[in-house]
């Protein structure tokens, strides 16, 4: 693609973003007043989403939610394994929802108003089981505290290779290359004029139609 049809496609981005402003900026603006009381769910549901669709994901929240997995015996193997609402990777990932329920009490005590984005999110990667980069940005963002961190998910990466903001598509992302094309990400919204958490919702809705979480 060329350097003019670039630009092209940043003004139709440009005009898309401002069409659906009021609606990203309407959906930044949920995420911040999720309450700590909903906190297990949302790191419930980044859990579940690597190599998952995020309705299935969404799916078995709620059923967790029904039978207060929270806060009784609940194993979630059978649900994360039901053909209605199956997870990838079901077993390892049941172990890892057990294993945070169990520890969440010293996870809800970590995310304090004191600790910068950053520095949570490397807290979490060290010390909740199953959450990478992309997860734990992930649920600092559906809780209202990523601080302009971003969630390098595969449409966000297709979107910045597009524009010309990185030349290729990472084959694997260790901490290092994550933190390098996050660093062009936000030079890239940076010079699109539009914030960093905005073009993450605009290019999630470039993919599917909707603003989703």
């Amino acid at each position: 693609m060329t350097k003019a049809e670039r630009e092209e496609l940043l003004i139709d981005m440009r005009s898309l973003h401002a069409s659906r402003r009021k609606a990203i900026r309407r959906r930044l603006g949920e995420f911040r007043r999720v309450k700590p009381s909903e906190y297990f769910y949302e790191l419930v549901y980044c859990l579940l989403t690597p190599q998952t669709s995020a309705e299935n994901a969404g799916r078995v929240v709620d059923k967790l939610r029904e039978l207060s997995f929270h806060e009784l015996p609940v194993d979630p193997e059978p649900i994360l394994r039901s053909r209605s609402t199956y997870i990838r990777f079901h077993r390892t990932k049941s172990n890892h929802l057990v294993k945070l329920k169990e520890e969440f009490p010293i996870v809800l005590g970590s995310i304090t108003p004191d600790i910068s984005p950053f520095e949570l999110r490397e807290w979490l990667v060290k010390n909740v089981k199953g959450l990478g980069y992309k997860e734990a940005t992930h649920f600092l963002r559906n809780v209202g505290r990523n601080g302009g961190l971003a969630i390098l998910d595969r449409h966000i990466l297709r979107n910045l290779k597009r524009l010309g903001a990185i030349r290729s598509l990472p084959k694997t992302l260790s901490r290092k290359k994550y933190l390098s094309i996050e660093q062009q990400f936000m030079r890239f919204a940076e010079r699109s004029g539009i914030p960093l958490d905005e073009l993450d919702l605009l290019f999630w809705s470039m993919e599917t139609g909707v603003i989703r979480k």
